[in-house]
Formats: C-alpha cells, sequence, structure tokens
C-alpha cells in the first residue's frame, strides 16, 4: 500500500496515530531499516510466523492507538518454542481486553545493547525538525537528544551523531562493530523528508532504534502520530 493511501484510510477512520505496522511501514519507504515481523491474527499463524522467523521470537499486539506496550503488558520477548509463542499470544489478546487491534506482530529478536532514538516533531517556531539521541530507558533519564530543522542533508545528519554526549556509542565499543553511520544519516534525512513531504504527519518516534552488534541500525519500535484535520 501506498504511503499516501495509507495515512488517508488511517485519517478516514479518524485513528490519531498509525499501527506499528503501519508506522513501520511508512519508515521503511524513507530508508529506514525496520525489524521483519509478520502479522499474525490467529494463534496458529503465530506459531508459522514464529518458526518462518527462527527462534528466539518477540510477539507485540498491534493495532491503531495502541501504545506503551511494555506496562501494558502486550509484548512478551525471548520466546523459544511454539508452545511459548501459543501462551504469549493468549496473553496478548487477554489483556487487550477488546481493544481494537490488527492482530499480533511475530518476529526474530534483534540483538543488540546499543539503544537509539530518532524522530521527528514539529516545533510551533521552526516547523518539522529531526531529533536524534540516546534511546530505550536512557531517553528520559540522561535526556541526550539533539535537533535540526528539517530538511537535513546527509552532513547535517552526521553532525549530529558527534553533538551527542555519549557519540562513543556510535563506535565500535567491547568488540563490536561501529554503527553504520551512513545507514544512520539515511535515516534522519528520510524523517526529515517525511516531515516536509507530509503535513499529516505530527510525530515520529522511533525508539528503540538498535545498533547490531554488526552495526546494522534496526528499528525495533516506531510510532506515527496523525496530525488533527483542520476544520
Amino acid at each position: 500500500m501506498e504511503t499516501d493511501t495509507l495515512i488517508r484510510k488511517a485519517l478516514e477512520s479518524k485513528q490519531t496515530t498509525l499501527s506499528e505496522r503501519d508506522s513501520k511501514l511508512l519508515i521503511e519507504k524513507y530508508g529506514i531499516t525496520v525489524a521483519r515481523e509478520k502479522l499474525a491474527t490467529s494463534p496458529d499463524e503465530a506459531v508459522a510466523a514464529a518458526g518462518e522467523s527462527g527462534y528466539p521470537v518477540v510477539l507485540k499486539a498491534c493495532g491503531p492507538g495502541i501504545s506503551h506496550k511494555t506496562e501494558r503488558e502486550l509484548v512478551v520477548v525471548g520466546v523459544k518454542t511454539d508452545a511459548e509463542v501459543l501462551e504469549a499470544y493468549d496473553r496478548i489478546v487477554g489483556n487487550l481486553a477488546g481493544a481494537p487491534r490488527e492482530g499480533v506482530l511475530v518476529g526474530k529478536m534483534v540483538s543488540g545493547e546499543r539503544e537509539l532514538v530518532i524522530g521527528l516533531v514539529r516545533d510551533p517556531q521552526f516547523g518539522p525538525c529531526v531529533m536524534f539521541g540516546l534511546g530505550g530507558i536512557f531517553t528520559e533519564i540522561l535526556d541526550d537528544t539533539v535537533f535540526r530543522v528539517a530538511p537535513i542533508t546527509e552532513n547535517d545528519a552526521l553532525s549530529m551523531m558527534n553533538d551527542i554526549k555519549a557519540s562513543a556509542i556510535l563506535g565500535p565499543v567491547r568488540g563490536k562493530s561501529p554503527a553504520d553511520r551512513k545507514k544512520l544519516a539515511q535515516a534522519l534525512v528520510g524523517l526529515g523528508r517525511i516531515g516536509v513531504e507530509m503535513d499529516s504527519v505530527a510525530e515520529i518516534d522511533v525508539n528503540p532504534l538498535i545498533i547490531t552488534d554488526d552495526g546494522e541500525p534496526v528499528a525495533v519500535d516506531a510510532l506515527v502520530v496523525l496530525a488533527a484535520k483542520q476544520a
């Protein structure tokens, strides 16, 4: 589905956000590598998806308006067997308590200890701005983020990486490969393009963006917030 069609349908349905699956479809179109997942709508489909991706896997509830998945116990990680997939699927569906859903995302776990956050915000004065910084649990604790007004160039993106206090995390760490800065820059430039080209997108939060041990940046979670339609 084309991104403009995807967003149009969401707005027609009066959604305020895209589901995680649709959020990832959007950012992937703009050059951001996302975790490989399949949407399961039944326990059997979940088992089949897990077998195809290879264990261990992660299962996550997927649907418009579903956020704070960890706190609501809508994510199960480290699932290693078919039996555990069935148990995790039933637990997630039960915890949704009838909330609208597209299904359950099933994908191989992305391994990597380095977590970043990238995103897009709209500032009342400056307009669309691209964000980059430390992600995961450190996003709010350390508040190590930088911003640039969109659109941005690859050089702008590279300078953002150097501007965070913890920029050393992008280098070789404990035997792990350095982050692929070119791919990171491509992701940041892509977010800037979305901000300039798509007024219907109010905000994007990609957290965490994991740097794998071989240096690949992979979006593990993503949320696209839609702009309120003007009367």
